[in-house]
This record gives structure tokens, C-alpha cells and sequence, in this order.
């Protein structure tokens, strides 16, 4: 760019078609407002600072774009539609700085390692929420800005080519209308059954997914308790197609537990036991067929604020989680109270599990 600060008597040597294009450095306060720093000059604010020149307490710096500049705004914009995907929508920018917000309810997908790799090119500047974090519609997830008001075409194109090599870098997938059912593992009473189901009811219904009630086949006799959670996940899964099943009492440290054993029975596997976050670290998950199942060790456990409160949400925008997708909990996994604005609103004021 080519920079200046002109003087009062310097600016006596412009005309308005000479002075417009030109783009403030610095503010400029004029009878009728400011002009913002960043603002490229068209021919009538050009005028307007021609007639006051002599009036101007301080040397106007200007800046005009060599060939290959863009303007903040432009170079924000040209990024912001590179790593922007679905889900997500552009707000005006503002001071060079571009939101990404939220067009529905759902969980933002970040390409962590691309995102990086995009900001080591200097001055771009793409900034987000968490991978993995739950939004709602109109909510700021990303921003994308430049620091310099001209920047470098060529740096601009190459921010745009390393978010295209792995696009899109920023997306917000939507919740689906899924029907969810739950299977309870451990001997449970009246009571004890329907606050398991008031919690995961609950949780699911508030992601827009339909809860359709649970299959108790308890853990008395490991025979007769593997035989009971065999049927029931045909029941659910090869039967009825359901894509997402909760699965309280079983513990992800048990390898004896018979659930497990029915479940690789019908060919399902673990994909992980325990995941590196907490409260909720004894999570588990696993495939049958093109099914889900997360579990707890405890039935109560989905009345409480846990890990899997990252998890389920995942589960209800269909994507199809294993055990990669679970390791980058770990990043933001001390889950304590300051933490719960990673969670779906429903479990933000929910109790902790103890210990």
C-alpha cells in the first residue's frame, strides 16, 4: 500500500476523484459524524473532508490499495464464503470483522487442524466456538477478520485455498427428527425407571428427536439377562430401525457386563469405553448395524450434566461417531460448571453426577 499523512496544506493539492478510494488509517471526526477507521473514501466523503480540510486538528492518514490490495471488508468476505459450509451464514462485515452465525439449531463442525494451518497465514484471522459445541439458530459461531484495512490478495488466496483443500473448515449440522429409544440394564424400580426416562425424555425431546420409552431387561442372571438385551436390540435396531439407543447400567470398566455380550452376539462392537472428558468419563459407545448406542454405568445418570451431554447431540444430527470423533473431547474436557456453555441449554443447570 501506499501511505501517507497529509496536512492541511497537502490536502489542498487533492481533488475530490484524487482523494476518493483512498482508505482512513485513523478516524476522522467531521461536523455532519465519524468517519471510522477502515472507511474507503467515495467521492462525496471525499469532498466533505476537502471542505473542512483546514479545520482538521490532526494530519489525515490515507492509505491507496497497490495493485493486488483488497479492502478488509472484501478480503473478509472472499475468505468468510471459503470456510463457511452448510448451517452456517454470513452477517455484513463490520470494521473488517465477518460473524459466521448459526442458521438452525444443531452442533458446530470445526476442521480444527485446517482452521490452524489457515491462521499461520499472516494477517488472516478465523476464529470459532468449540468443535462439537452445541448452538442455536442466530448464535455467533465463527468470525473471520484481517488486521491490516489493505491486505494481500495473494495472502487472501491462500487462506482460501487451505480452507478449500478441507471444506468446509465451519458448519453447523441440524438436528434431526429422530425416534430414540433406551434400554435399561440393572435392576431398576417404579420410581427409579421413571427418572430415568423423565431425564433422557427430557434431553432428547429438547433436540427435537422423539423419545419412544425403554426395554428393562435387567442383570440378575447373566444368561437369561444377555438372552433379554439381545432381543431387545433387535428388537429396537432390526425391527424398528431406530438409529439412536440409550443404554443405562452398564459399566464401560465391566467386560463381563451380559449386555455386552448380546451386543457382540448380533455382531455390534464397542467402538469406546470411557472418553477423555469428565463428569461422565465412563461413558461408552457402540455400533450395531448403522445404529448408535451410548451408555452410562448408572440408569440415573442421564438425569445429571455429564459428558454424554456432548455426545447426544452429536448422535442426533446423524452423524456417525466412533471412536476418533470421541477423542477430541479432551480439548475443553474438564467439564466443570464454567464450562457448561459447551452443553445443549437443557443440561446447563442440571446437577453434576457426585465424585
Amino acid at each position: 500500500m501506499r501511505a501517507r499523512r497529509l496536512t492541511a496544506s497537502d490536502l489542498m493539492d487533492f481533488s475530490p476523484d484524487q482523494l476518493a478510494g483512498a482508505v482512513l488509517l485513523a478516524p476522522v471526526r467531521l461536523s455532519t459524524g465519524q468517519l471510522p477507521k477502515g472507511t474507503r473514501l467515495d467521492r462525496e466523503q471525499a469532498e466533505s473532508l476537502l471542505a473542512v480540510a483546514r479545520e482538521l486538528a490532526d494530519p489525515l492518514r490515507v492509505a491507496w490499495a497497490d495493485a493486488g490490495e483488497l479492502h478488509e471488508n472484501e478480503a473478509a468476505t472472499r475468505l468468510a464464503l471459503a470456510v463457511g459450509g452448510i448451517g452456517v451464514e454470513q452477517r455484513a462485515p463490520r470494521q473488517s470483522r465477518l460473524d459466521l452465525i448459526a442458521r438452525w439449531d444443531g452442533v458446530l463442525h470445526v476442521r480444527v487442524a485446517s482452521l490452524t494451518r489457515l491462521n499461520t497465514v499472516d494477517p488472516l484471522e478465523v476464529f470459532t466456538l468449540y468443535h462439537g459445541q452445541a448452538v442455536v439458530a442466530g448464535q455467533v459461531v465463527a468470525s473471520v477478520k484481517v488486521a491490516p484495512h489493505l491486505v494481500s490478495g495473494a495472502s487472501v488466496a491462500e487462506g482460501v485455498r487451505i480452507a478449500k483443500e478441507d471444506a468446509p473448515l465451519i458448519e453447523v449440522l441440524p438436528y434431526l427428527p429422530l425416534e430414540v429409544g433406551a434400554i435399561a440394564a440393572e435392576a431398576i424400580d417404579g420410581a427409579g425407571l421413571a427418572r430415568f426416562e423423565a431425564g433422557a425424555r427430557a434431553k432428547v425431546e429438547a433436540l427435537g428427536s422423539r423419545f419412544l420409552g425403554t426395554v428393562v431387561v435387567g442383570d440378575a442372571d447373566p444368561v437369561a439377562a444377555t438372552e433379554a438385551a439381545r432381543a431387545a436390540l433387535v428388537s429396537l435396531i432390526r425391527d424398528r430401525g431406530l438409529r439412536v439407543i440409550l443404554v443405562g447400567g452398564v459399566s464401560a470398566g465391566d467386560p463381563l457386563a451380559p449386555f455386552y455380550a448380546g451386543l457382540q452376539q448380533l455382531g455390534g462392537k464397542v467402538l469406546r469405553r470411557g472418553v477423555p472428558a469428565h463428569p461422565g468419563s465412563m461413558i461408552w459407545l457402540a455400533q450395531l448395524d448403522e445404529s448408535r448406542l451410548l451408555g452410562l454405568p448408572q440408569c440415573g445418570m442421564f438425569a445429571l450434566a455429564t459428558a454424554a451431554d456432548l455426545v447426544l447431540p452429536r448422535l442426533l444430527t446423524g452423524e456417525a461417531l466412533d471412536a476418533a470423533s470421541l477423542a477430541d473431547l479432551a480439548h475443553g474436557g474438564v467439564l466443570v460448571r464454567d464450562m457448561r456453555f459447551r452443553f445443549p441449554a437443557y443440561a446447563r443447570d442440571l446437577q453434576a453426577p457426585e465424585g
